[in-house]
């Protein structure tokens, strides 16, 4: 007969949330400072590389963004991707991987990142501004990821000119956020 102390089940294992920034929004922007606090209060480890986007790394975003990625998590694997714009090219590395994202303002008009997420699955949540060009749905037609446009808001999320209907936006946003990382 085993030993009770043997029989116990491991300590569980604290949830890890990769967040992911822009090229001109970095991780002290509203929705990535916001979303940080949102998983270290649920408890999370939060993993958020910081980066400077050269032009190297604007001519292949997806390799640069999986190089930065895999160095920042050494070896470990989130329970869920937390991106903007650019940090967005992580999709077809979160498919590869089966790991669960929200992306939000993904640049659309990136085969990449647009075929990643037309194959997504309904483990993904992508938000973008009806007035963000690069936000276009209607490319990734057929996708089961949950789509949602945010009334006019830009590319950051915010309605220019009015900070309270920014503000109110970039909540109900956050509350997609929260959700996400409360079902990991």
């Amino acid at each position: 007969m085993e030993h009770p102390a043997q029989m116990e089940n491991p300590a569980p294992r604290t949830p890890l949330v990769l967040v992911l920034a822009g090229t001109g929004y970095g991780q002290q922007a509203p929705l990535l400072w916001w979303t940080d606090a949102i998983a270290r209060q649920a408890g999370c480890t939060v993993v958020a590389p910081r980066w400077t986007v050269d032009d190297s790394a604007a001519a292949d975003p997806v390799r640069f963004v999986e190089h930065e990625l895999t160095s920042a998590l050494a070896g470990r694997r989130p329970d869920l991707v937390i991106a903007k714009s650019f940090g967005c090219a992580a999709l077809p590395w979160a498919l590869a991987e089966g790991v669960p994202g929200v992306w939000l303002t993904p640049v659309l008009t990136d085969d990449a990142v647009r075929q990643a997420l037309a194959a997504a699955d309904e483990t993904h949540v992508a938000l973008g501004g009806s007035a963000d060009p690069v936000w276009r749905p209607e490319l990734v037609r057929g996708t089961r990821a949950r789509l949602q446009t945010v009334d006019q808001a830009d590319h950051r999320l915010e309605v220019p000119g009015d900070w309270r209907a920014s503000h109110r936006l970039q909540a109900d946003v956050l509350a997609v956020v929260e959700e996400r990382v409360a079902a990991i």
